[in-house]
């Protein structure tokens, strides 16, 4: 837009031209100046709003140890709290996140899924669960405490272990915050973990036990520096350069909190109001009939209130019923804060709350799906990569040096669980569209529904030898019968096809 001359610009112009271009100029910079982000104005809207421009570890450092508290105060006190740790430690492990070795020798893959399997269930240093619901114990602790330690211990071949390796869990408590500083090696320790010169992860200072606990261990307050190859440390990174994971309910620590102190004033609200039916201040006469509330029956003082009690005052003439006072629209607001309370955990209002009333089949799918690409996000960018094939390394370096696995390389494949279905027959009619028309293979979709391709396969494999072999066909045999259930010929199949089974 061309900036508009005024009567004065065109007169200073004509007298000194130099004069006049050089206050059209700096007309023209004040102007730009004035075309700014509204968001970074300074004024009446923006006053009190204190902002700071530290960096991710400055900034979560002197905090990080209050949000976690108040974190794990709000899971243990806070419905909603709670049940969003549950339902996000269910969708992103729910039965857990199952790997299938691979190797190009085929013996040698299955060799590992054996050991795999009695390596998991030997995997809990405690030995109260196995590797899966170690991983649902990890998950929770990063949406509860904002990060979580796996060290991965060494054992003796004498211990009987089919893999001489366990998984101990540790909260972040563990890290001694308290080191920090250069090291005379040129790298450097920050918040209780130690970096090298170029700045990757070489160390971690833990303390023996839970400073938490009432500990009488000799030197339980004295950190340790375990090397970072025996230590996992998991966490969502919002910051480039964070070291420490803060609480996923940070940003509705107040709201929750608030939230309560709403909701039980409502209810001490409802329960004075109800406490009050009528007052009787005197008969007809004006003469008082009561004595003061103040006295009961045997004359000491009434300090409560019953619901539908009846109170004789000393003075006055008649008898007033009390109106208790409601709150109008306590609904409207506790559901509008329990949509910001679900947008800030990264989920769906109905999955926090339980409330379908407002859903249909389209919007819940909607939802469902936004939030589904959110936890195949953290499964596949902080689960899999951060604790699943680092521990699947050392599993196979370790059973290889034991002499439990054979020599070569072996990798694994990793399957999540599978999400429910809101509608099964449309899913599985996608699928089975996407396997015929070469979209998808036939494992992959096995894959997806959350099943062991090669399991399922020979299963099937099994079962058809078997039916074969009683002289059965079903209906459901795609090598017998068509879609409709009719049978196919036996030029098709190139054997005698008996009829199908009724």
């Amino acid at each position: 837009m061309a900036m508009r001359r005024t009567w004065l610009d065109r007169a200073i112009a004509w007298v000194s031209p130099a004069r006049g271009f050089d206050r059209a100029r700096r007309r023209a910079a004040l102007a730009v100046l004035e075309r700014t982000y509204e968001g970074a104005s300074v004024g009446r809207r923006t006053e009190g709003w204190r902002i700071a421009s530290t960096g991710a570890n400055a900034e979560v450092a002197p905090a990080l140890s209050r949000l976690r508290d108040r974190s794990r105060d709000l899971v243990r006190n806070n419905a909603y709290a709670a049940k969003a740790t549950q339902a996000l430690v269910s969708n992103i492990v729910g039965t857990g996140i199952v790997p299938r070795a691979r190797a190009k020798s085929k013996r040698l893959a299955e060799a590992a899924d054996r050991l795999w399997a009695r390596f998991v269930a030997e995997a809990d240093v405690e030995g109260l669960t196995d590797l899966y619901g170690l991983q649902a114990l990890i998950v929770r602790t990063i949406v509860e405490s904002g990060e979580c330690l796996v060290r991965i211990r060494e054992r003796y071949a004498s211990d009987g272990l089919a893999v001489p390796v366990q998984v101990e869990v540790l909260e972040p408590d563990f890290l001694d915050t308290a080191k920090a500083g250069e090291m005379a090696s040129g790298g450097f320790i920050l918040s209780g973990v130690e970096f090298d010169q170029i700045g990757r992860r070489v160390a971690y200072w833990l303390f023996p036990t839970h400073p938490g606990e009432s500990s009488f261990r000799r030197g339980a307050l004295a950190s340790q520096r375990v090397p970072a190859r025996s230590v996992l440390h998991l966490f969502e990174r919002q910051r480039p350069g964070q070291v420490r994971g803060v609480p996923w309910v940070s940003s509705t620590v107040l709201k929750l909190r608030d939230l309560d102190e709403y909701d039980d004033a409502e209810l001490v609200a409802k329960k004075i109001a109800a406490c009050f039916a009528a007052f009787v201040t005197g008969d007809l006469d004006g003469e008082p009939i009561g004595k003061d509330v103040s006295e009961s029956a045997d004359g000491h003082r009434v300090e409560s209130f019953e619901p539908g009690m009846v109170a004789y005052l000393a003075a006055g003439r008649d008898v007033k019923f009390a109106t208790p006072q409601t709150a109008p629209g306590y609904a409207d607001y506790m559901r509008v804060q329990l949509h910001a309370v679900a947008a800030g955990m990264g989920l769906t209002y109905e999955l926090l709350t339980g409330d379908l009333s407002q859903v249909n089949y389209s919007s819940i799918r909607a939802g469902l799906l936004e939030f589904r690409r959110r936890i195949e996000a953290l499964q596949w960018q902080m689960l899999v990569p951060g604790l699943c094939r680092p521990l699947w390394r050392r599993f196979v370096e370790t059973a290889q040096a034991a002499g439990s696995l054979a020599a070569g390389e072996v990798e694994a494949e990793w399957t999540a669980p599978r999400f429910e279905a809101v509608d099964p027959l449309k899913d599985v009619q996608a699928d089975l569209f996407a396997v015929r028309a070469g979209f998808m293979s036939l494992k992959e979709a096995i894959a997806r529904a959350g099943y062991d391709p090669a399991g399922v396969l020979a299963e099937i494999a099994e079962t058809n030898a078997l039916l074969d072999q009683l002289g059965l066909v079903l209906d459901s045999d795609p090598r017998r019968a068509t879609r409709t259930g009719q049978a196919k010929d036996a030029s098709v199949t190139g054997e005698d096809a008996p009829s199908p089974a009724n």
